[in-house]
C-alpha cells in the first residue's frame, strides 16, 4: 500500500535549539475512508491495525526518539507528569516533561493542541484544549507546572476556526463568568442564539492573563481546510491529528 508523504506542520517560534516540536495534517498514512489517511487516533472507530501502523509511521517518519506519550484525552484540566509516567495510558489533558527523550502528545480534529517550552530551562509540555478544558483552566493548570511563566513560549496548533465554530449562549457565559473581556471573542452567528467563538483568540487571553507573553500559530482552521486537516464539527465520524514536543539530546 502506498503511503502519501507526511505532512507535518512546525511550528514558526523561536524556541531553544534543543526543542522538537511539529503537528502532523491528514495525509501520510493508510487508514481509508472517513480516516484518510494519517489517522492517529484509535477511539475513532478506525481499524486498530491501520491505527497502530500510522503511530508506528509517526515514530519513525518524524524520527521522534520514543513512543510518545498517548493520552486517554478527557476534556479535563489533570496534567500528566512523565518523570513518574510508568508507559500505561492515562486519563489527562496535557503532559509535561523536562526528560530528553520523552515525547508529550496530544490528539485533535477541532479542539486547540497548544505546545509550551522554557527558554530558560529543559521543560516541555503539550496542552489538549477543547472549550471545556480550555474554559475551565488547562492552559493555565500546564503553564502553572513552569517555574516563570513569563520565559514560556506557547505554540497554538490547528483548530477549529473563528467562522465556524458556533456555540450557544450558555458556552459564551462560562467564559464571560470567568472574564468579561472573552467578550471580544465572540460574535453573533446568523442562527438567532448562537454565537462565532474565536478558540485561539480565547487561549491567548488566558494565557496572557496567566503570565504568558510570547504566544504563536493559532492560524490554521481545520473545519476549512478539509484537504489538509481532520474536522469532527465537519464530518462528525474522522480520524484524529497529533502535535507533539520533545527535548532533542545535545
Amino acid at each position: 500500500m502506498s503511503v502519501a508523504p507526511l505532512g507535518l506542520i512546525i511550528p514558526n517560534w523561536p524556541a531553544p535549539s534543543w526543542v522538537r516540536a511539529g503537528s502532523t495534517t491528514r495525509s501520510g498514512g493508510i487508514s481509508n475512508g472517513v480516516f484518510a489517511s494519517f489517522n492517529l487516533g484509535d477511539h475513532v472507530g478506525d481499524n486498530p491495525a491501520l491505527v497502530a501502523e500510522n503511530r508506528a509511521l509517526l515514530q519513525k517518519l518524524a524520527n521522534l526518539p520514543a513512543e510518545p506519550a498517548w493520552l486517554q484525552q478527557v476534556h479535563g484540566t489533570d496534567v500528566l507528569q512523565l518523570s513518574t509516567w510508568q508507559g500505561h495510558v492515562v486519563a489527562a489533558d496535557a503532559s509535561m516533561s523536562q526528560q530528553v527523550g520523552q515525547v508529550c502528545l496530544v490528539m485533535t480534529a477541532d479542539c486547540l493542541p497548544a505546545l509550551f517550552c522554557c527558554t530558560k530551562s529543559k521543560q516541555v509540555a503539550a496542552a489538549h484544549a477543547g472549550w471545556r478544558g480550555l474554559c475551565d483552566g488547562i492552559l493555565e493548570k500546564t503553564l502553572a507546572h513552569f517555574p516563570d511563566p513569563s520565559t514560556v513560549l506557547v505554540w497554538l496548533g490547528p483548530c477549529i476556526g473563528p467562522s465556524a465554530f458556533e456555540v450557544g449562549e450558555e458556552v459564551r457565559q462560562q467564559f464571560l463568568t470567568h472574564d468579561a473581556a472573552a467578550i471580544s471573542a465572540f460574535a453573533p452567528s446568523e442562527n438567532p442564539g448562537k454565537w462565532l467563538a474565536n478558540l485561539p483568540m480565547l487561549a491567548k487571553q488566558r494565557l496572557v492573563a496567566a503570565g504568558a507573553a510570547s504566544i504563536y500559530g493559532g492560524v490554521r482552521c481545520t473545519f476549512s481546510e478539509s484537504e489538509h486537516f481532520f474536522s469532527y464539527r465537519r464530518d462528525g465520524q474522522t480520524g484524529r491529528m497529533a502535535s507533539f514536543i520533545y527535548i532533542q539530546a545535545d
